[in-house]
């Protein structure tokens, strides 16, 4: 049994591992492969995100992550920064119970939205949050902070054209 609760400290040293093994599904795209050799979130970053309360993990009955979500508030606008399930553990609903917390968590702080980064064309990325009801935001829509995340990540090697932001409205500002 799979159960999501608040990231802890002492969760930070197994979070590059499950994002590590998450990135293995990304070998199946020719193009995209290289992400599963690239570079990790640090401890120190995962500790940084938790310091703040909106990371948030899934564990097992031996209460050790299977999965996270990592976010931050930006303005009125919880930011997803990484939602990773481990490999053999993906398909099962742990992403989508991670996110859903993260969702009511962000309605209980008053927050107007959550967004993200994602890949438009991956089953995994932009369809599965479209069917959370987040939408794709064009440049104008993204606005500054957004745009200047997706610059960062081309900067990084990720290919523009296929990378998008989105939205998920919870209320109207």
């Amino acid at each position: 049994m799979i159960t999501t609760r608040i990231a802890q400290q002492a969760d930070a040293e197994a979070l590059p591992d499950i994002e590590q093994s998450a990135g293995e599904a990304y070998r199946e795209i020719a193009d995209l492969a290289w992400i599963a050799d690239d570079d990790n979130q640090t401890v120190e970053r995962h500790r940084e995100l938790m310091a703040k309360g909106t990371c948030w993990v899934a564990v097992g009955h031996d209460d050790r992550p299977v999965a996270f979500l990592s976010a931050e508030i930006q303005e009125d606008t919880l930011h997803v920064w990484e939602l990773a399930v481990r490999l053999e553990r993906q398909r099962s609903g742990i992403g989508r119970a991670l996110l859903e917390n993260a969702i009511t968590n962000a309605r209980g702080r008053g927050l107007v939205a959550l967004s993200l980064t994602t890949f438009r064309d991956v089953i995994w990325n932009a369809p599965f949050y479209q069917k959370l009801g987040f939408q794709m935001l064009d440049d104008a829509q993204a606005g500054e902070w957004l745009r200047q995340v997706l610059r960062r990540e081309v900067e990084h090697g990720m290919p523009a054209s296929r990378r998008c932001a989105m939205r998920l409205v919870l209320s109207e500002a």
